[in-house]
């Protein structure tokens, strides 16, 4: 905002006399030309403003002094202006909300009425200019609200002029008197104006008293005045106003618009002309006719001013004629009593000097519009804050939309908690919060939209929090716990539900029944939420009542040389943009890197036939003589880092976790199992407790051979050693070839154990069939299908319970006989618990050997958790092929 003066100060102190101070405000029409600066040009014969306006978004009260009239103008422009409001428009720019948009111009619309005020504390006239011959009923709105503005901001106001050098009645009513407010229409073209007497069904003969823009005005008088008095904008007491109307005199002028003949207007306008300069020798009359004979209609740049004289008709006055009327009532110090009424009360009138208007004029400018001095900053500030008066009256779209958005916020709280259990997740939340807004959005309108719907946001978020809240942690077979929000209790403390959030540890209220690590003994187990106590603490639990005594192979775990071991993190992240590989092949790549030795991808649960160096020594000292693969025991693992989850494909090289999640016991000697009784072991179902054979053919070469002697697989069943071949009939033992001197035949015997969640057991015979024996003689099915294939690590339960959902079973043991034979087996389980990039999990020792005359029950983990998470079970959905004991391969 800028107020500036277009005439040099020391003009107005030249002659310290008495100024009238009138304002002008109001609207611009959209042509060019049309601004309300060119009506001061008309009024003083002089091309004081600039035809277009002043640039710029910003609003500006630009000032001009008319010495010889002794009129000092005030003229207000701000976006209701057509240059302020395009360039308002670029300010604002693209991508704008709806909300920012309303406020940026409800800001607008409050800086503008500050103005407003201003100059109605300042002038004693002021012009209303509308660029239409209609009233627009708005400006009822506005003056409402700038009239409870000025009662709220008066004592401020008063408080800023208590010094200043005017009348008490100007500091009491921050005023020097109430201004008189006039009105200046533009004829648009809605109406047309003739002489009367030309136009179709005229009677030139009978012409009228007023022309049809003297009536015109007087019905918009009317109007105005009306719809003022209907409001209480005016009153009978003037001084108790915002401003005031005559009452004997015009307040309305129309100025007529431009003649659609061109040639006629031209010819008008030379005929005035000539009229004036023949009475330029003549006597200039005074007052009103002084400035009548000094105008000349040629300097109207935008608002024709001066009607033509028409045949048989009161000649219309001109703008100047109607101004000069209200400001020769300043000039002359008589006032204005616009007060009405039986008793009319005299309202304060001054006419100051320009030295004592202009510090008024200072003062009030720095409290109302400019607040840029130290002083006068905490006025300023409560006087914006008195600004909250203008919404109910200025912004009516937002009252509704207030009012709309009250209502529909209950609503979509009933739609929020419809159907809500006591506690739930973060999904149900979303979700319910999707439907209340869904609901809101329905009834909701207006620029209140965005702040109500941020409103519903936090009442249901605290409404989901207060209490309603479930714990969000899910259990390693994806069950959510059944708790509201709580913590865990630190080792050693107690669980407390009364605090507040409860203690206690996590509970997804699911229970089932496994076997311990050898199978002997079942036992009730809670669903496990972490690794320890899945694959670890279970089984610890049952291994002090069953299986503790047995013999066992221990795996390598972390051994710390520290007192507070620290968990490993891979602080060198990879970029898979760099590489260009696909997630599936920079996994391959890392497996081939680091995990299995002896094969090329790793991916394989091998068991591999060899000789026992201990009965074979000419075989034994080639053995010794052949170099051995590294294994990750082999590294030197960490005795500072310690690897937080299970091993697998992806972790880093030489760590090791604290426990391990596998188990390999010894339930005794290779005679321990009876193939004709089977495994006699709890949870069996009947006739699938059954190892299946697996016949090694053992020969010994001649010594023209070497003399050294290899494992041949015999019948049906054979399973020839690498890169070897058997010759002979499908018999086996009839078709070994010349030149061996004893063919000698041993039998093993492997069974894949799987475990529902009831503790029911049975051995598969392969990825789609289960373990059958009805009568004696054990399984008849050799264990070679088993062995060359990727057997399921997830299958149906072949006793489905009556619910929809499947239950699965899971591979949960390993058993193996390994004859007393010269004959050794070696061990490389290797599991891919989901679907790629799902990594390969496998024991902390890559290759377990397992020498000859035992029944070893190798016990898988319960559970396979990354450091990313745990990978859950399959879902109804998924495919049981992605979850897979890799495929045997020999060595």
């Amino acid at each position: 905002m800028l107020l500036c003066f277009m005439v040099p100060i020391s003009r107005l102190r030249e002659k310290d006399e008495g100024v009238c101070v009138l304002g002008v405000f109001g609207k611009s029409a959209m042509q060019p030309g049309s601004a309300k600066e060119s009506i001061i040009n008309t009024l003083a014969d002089k091309h004081i403003f600039s035809l277009f306006g002043p640039d710029g978004a910003d609003s500006q009260i630009q000032a001009y002094y008319n010495q010889e009239s002794r009129a000092l103008y005030l003229v207000l422009t701000s976006v209701l202006d057509n240059r302020q409001l395009l360039a308002a428009c670029e300010a604002l720019g693209d991508g704008v909300g709806h909300a920012e948009a309303h406020e940026f111009w409800t800001g607008a619309e409050k800086r503008h009425c500050l103005q407003l005020l201003y100059l109605f504390s300042l002038c004693h006239v002021l012009l209303l200019v509308h660029p239409t011959c209609s009233f627009d009923v708005t400006y009822d709105r506005l003056f409402r609200a700038l009239d409870a503005l000025r009662q709220k901001a008066l004592p401020l106001l008063r408080a800023a002029v208590k010094d200043s050098p005017v009348s008490k009645e100007w500091k009491v009513n921050c005023r020097p008197c109430p201004p008189r407010l006039l009105f200046v229409f533009q004829m648009n073209g809605a109406l047309r104006i003739g002489d009367g007497g030309d136009g179709p069904g005229g009677n030139p003969d009978k012409p009228k008293k007023h022309s049809p823009r003297r009536r015109l005005q007087h019905a918009l008088e009317d109007q105005i005045y009306r719809i003022f008095r209907k409001s209480r904008v005016l009153t009978n007491q003037s001084s108790n106003c915002l401003f005031t109307v005559p009452a004997n005199q015009a307040f309305v002028y129309v100025v007529p618009g431009p003649e659609e003949d061109p040639l006629a207007s031209l010819l008008g306008q030379l005929r005035s002309n000539c009229a004036l300069r023949e009475n330029d020798a003549g006597t200039p009359g005074p007052g009103q006719r002084r400035y009548q004979q000094m105008r000349h209609a040629a300097r109207q740049p935008s608002f024709n001013v001066e009607g033509a004289g028409l045949s048989g008709q009161l000649a219309d006055c001109s703008l100047k004629d109607f101004l000069w009327q209200h400001v020769e009532l300043v000039l002359t110090k008589k006032g204005f009593d616009d007060s009405v009424g039986r008793n009319p009360q005299p309202s304060h009138f001054e006419l100051p000097t320009y030295s004592k208007w202009a510090q008024v004029a200072s003062r009030l400018y720095q409290v109302m519009v400019s607040n840029t001095e130290e002083e006068t900053a905490e006025t300023a500030m409560k006087i914006q804050g008195q600004l909250k008066v203008l919404e109910g009256f200025l912004d009516a779209d937002a009252k509704f939309s207030e009012s709309r958005c009250q209502k529909a916020l209950p609503l979509a709280h009933s739609a929020y908690q419809s159907n809500l259990p006591h506690n739930y997740t973060t999904t149900v939340h979303k979700n319910q919060l999707a439907q209340a807004l869904r609901v809101y959005s329905q009834h909701a309108r207006g620029v209140a939209f965005q702040r109500y719907a941020l409103q519903l946001h936090e009442d249901c978020f605290k409404f989901w929090s207060n209490g309603h809240q479930l714990c969000e942690e899910r259990s390693l077979t994806d069950q959510h716990c059944v708790h509201k929000f709580h913590l865990l209790p630190k080792p050693g403390e107690k669980p407390e539900m009364d605090h507040n959030p409860p203690i206690l540890p996590h509970n997804s209220r699911g229970r089932s029944t496994n076997s311990c690590n050898c199978g002997r003994k079942q036992g009730p187990r809670e669903d496990p939420f972490d690794i320890k106590a899945a694959n670890y603490e279970f089984y610890q639990m049952l291994e002090e009542k069953c299986c503790g005594t047995l013999e066992k192979i221990d795996f390598p775990v972390f051994q710390a040389s520290t007192l507070d071991p620290a968990p490993a993190h891979d602080d060198v992240p990879r970029a898979p943009e760099a590489s260009g590989l696909t997630e599936s092949e920079r996994l391959k790549e890392k497996e081939a890197v680091t995990h299995t030795p002896g094969d090329s991808t790793g991916l394989s649960l091998a068991l591999s036939l060899g000789q026992s160096t201990d009965s074979l020594g000419t075989y034994a000292e080639g053995a010794e003589g052949q170099e051995k693969r590294p294994s990750l025991v082999d590294r030197q693992p960490s005795t500072v880092e310690y690897l937080p989850g299970m091993l697998h494909s992806g972790c880093p090289k030489g760590l090791l976790p604290k426990f391990s999640s596998w188990s390999l016991v010894k339930l005794g000697p290779a005679k321990a199992y009876n193939c004709h009784t089977g495994l006699e072991q709890p949870g069996f179902l009947p006739g699938s407790s059954f190892l299946l054979p697996w016949d090694v053919v053992i020969r010994c070469r001649s010594e023209d051979d070497g003399g050294s002697s290899e494992p041949l697989d015999s019948g049906p069943s054979s399973w020839p050693a690498p890169n070897k071949a058997v010759t002979g009939k499908r018999g086996g033992v009839g078709g070994l070839g010349r030149g061996r001197r004893r063919d000698d035949m041993t039998r093993a015997f492997v069974g894949f154990e799987y475990e529902d969640s009831r503790g029911r057991r049975f051995l598969s015979s392969g990825p789609d069939k289960v373990v059958k024996v009805l009568g004696p003689g054990g399984a008849k099915e050799p264990a070679t299908r088993v062995l060359n294939c990727d057997m399921p690590l997830f299958i149906p339960s072949p006793t489905q319970g009556r619910g929809v959902k499947p239950n699965y079973a899971q591979l949960a043991r390993l058993f193996i006989v390994v004859p007393d034979a010269p004959l050794e087996i070696t061990l490389n389980p290797q599991i891919q618990p989901g679907p790629p990039p799902c990594p390969v999990f496998h024991p902390e020792q890559a290759e377990i050997v397992l020498p000859p005359d035992g029944l070893w029950v190798l016990r898988f983990p319960y559970a396979y958790v990354t450091d990313r998470g745990p990978c859950y079970p399959p879902k109804e959905n998924q495919p049981l092929s992605s979850y897979r004991v890799l495929r045997v391969k020999t060595q």
